[in-house]
């Protein structure tokens, strides 16, 4: 039979479990009202070179404003500049971004340089921190070169009209001989100049091309805003730069503001344009909410370092090497194919110059091919030249571009593995044989019988059939001197040189 006291016990149990369980919803249910209601401000922290990690934080940021339901996302940025790719991206998510953008230039001592001044224009607000500057956004290409409107081709037209001048001066001539040479100097230096000026025009239409763009882009971010245009303007084409104070005076900033607290209560009421319209700020009393960098941006930040992509590189093509040299090791081959797909995916994003990726590689494969096949150093230098020119070459962008150090190491660690083999193989044809007939060559040996001419010795622990020019006698130490067929060559070991 079952005892009363006990069910009653496991039903008052079970109904304080099911009240605890009711409570906790209910709790659990009021914090997540509260947080829906929640007015907030979100932050984040950009204080790096704009590139494809920094890219993938801001829309992450943004799309976790738009969750949320912020008032308002800022951006605290401290930047030199960065790609052009991954600034027009973080551009195109704020300008279609639901949820406000402020970047907030911050803080003191921080700048928005290059591809930061871009995104300050294309903000909804634009803020600075006393003591920051912002402004550098003339474009870079990769490769070099100087940009047009710098009296390059004046200059080039000038020296070169100096030394024609020069060379008519100086040279000697008389009669028929000094018109004929005349004649051939104009045409010769006249196809130089066309030829020179074709280049400097093929030049300077293509620079001009990217700057026309550059200064249409951030004229239309500053009109979209009502900002001065033309002073974005002289920002790229004259890489002016601005103070915080400055800034605002020429209506190129909206706010200076000494932290966060002051720039929301300054912005309060404040009109901007969104993509569906003008919309009032209201950013009193906005709780602030952070979303710093995680370990994802940090891991693609580390990834797509140039130094250590191309440091990827090296290890991925050095480990393959290894495991195609000994097959079966695995271990240099796992960690040469990760590192190479890590690579790979860096140089997606990274702006690459694959002239000089191809440089690194054919230099790579001549420092290899050293070690395989000796040349006595002709493929190794090659290879090293190769490898060095090809490093500088691979991305020279503004801010990104690899450590010269690293570079001049690398190739002097190619340069001591290359000397040390080659080394080795030197001391290898310079020692005596160990097996084969030449082996036996200089070995010492014990005559069996006494013989003139023909006789037997043991060497090694074997009988040989020996031949000798001088008499020898039983247990007598001679030397070989030659090997012919199964017959050795002896002589007496103190047989006088």
């Amino acid at each position: 039979m079952t005892n009363p006291d006990r069910r009653g016990m496991t039903g008052r149990i079970l109904l304080l479990a099911s009240l605890l369980c009711l409570v906790l919803g209910a709790l659990l249910a009021w914090q997540v009202q509260a947080q829906q209601g929640e007015r907030i401000a979100l932050v984040m922290t950009i204080d790096d070179a704009i590139g494809p990690a920094i890219s993938d934080y801001f829309q992450r940021g943004l799309e976790l404003g738009e969750e949320r339901d912020a008032e308002l996302v800022v951006v605290e940025m401290d930047t030199p500049g960065g790609l052009d790719a991954s600034m027009r991206s973080m551009i195109r998510a704020m300008l279609t971004s639901s949820v406000p953008v402020a970047i907030y230039v911050s803080p003191a001592g921080a700048r928005a340089a290059s591809a930061g001044t871009y995104l300050l224009y294309a903000s909804h607000v634009a803020a600075m921190a006393p003591a920051t500057h912002l402004g550098s956004a003339t474009p870079v290409q990769i490769g070099g070169g100087g940009l047009p409107g710098l009296g390059d081709d004046d200059d080039g037209g000038e020296d070169g009209a100096r030394a024609q001048e020069a060379d008519d001066t100086d040279a000697p001539a008389t009669g028929n001989e000094s018109d004929a040479n005349a004649e051939t100097a104009a045409g010769k230096g006249e196809a130089s100049e066309e030829g020179g000026d074709d280049r400097r025009r093929g030049e300077t239409a293509m620079e001009r091309k990217v700057l026309e763009d550059a200064v249409a882009y951030i004229r239309s971010l500053a009109e979209r805003h009502g900002r001065n245009a033309d002073w974005a303007e002289q920002a790229v084409r004259e890489a002016v730069n601005l103070t915080a104070r400055e800034a605002l005076e020429q209506n190129v900033t909206d706010v200076v503001a000494t932290d966060l607290e002051d720039l929301l209560t300054q912005i309060d009421g404040r009109t901007v344009v969104m993509e569906d319209g003008e919309r009032t700020l209201a950013t009193a009393d906005l709780a602030i909410e952070r979303f710093d960098p995680d370990w994802r941006t940090k891991l693609l930040a580390v990834i797509t370092n140039p130094n250590v992509a191309y440091f990827l590189m090296i290890i991925g093509f050095y480990g393959l090497i290894f495991e195609l040299s000994n097959p079966g090791s695995l271990v240099p081959g796992t960690i040469g194919i990760i590192s190479l797909l890590l690579a790979l995916f860096a140089f997606q994003v990274l702006p690459v110059n694959y002239a000089g990726l191809a440089l690194i590689l054919v230099g790579l494969g001549l420092i290899v091919g050293e070690a395989l096949m000796p040349s006595f150093g002709i493929l190794g230098i090659g290879g090293i030249v190769a490898f060095v020119i090809g490093s500088v070459m691979l991305m020279d962008a503004d801010n990104l571009n690899i450590s010269l150090p690293m570079i001049g190491g690398i190739a002097l660690l190619a340069a001591g593995l290359m000397l040390w083999v080659m080394t080795r193989f030197i001391g290898l044809r310079r020692r005596t044989p160990r097996t084969g007939q030449e082996e036996l060559v200089g070995s010492e040996a014990r005559v069996l019988e006494d013989f003139a001419g023909q006789g037997h010795v043991r060497l090694m622990g074997e009988r040989w059939n020996a031949r000798s020019t001088r008499p020898l006698t039983r247990g007598q130490a001679v030397r070989v001197t030659a090997v012919d067929g199964l017959t050795l060559e002896v002589e007496p070991l103190d047989a006088s040189s």
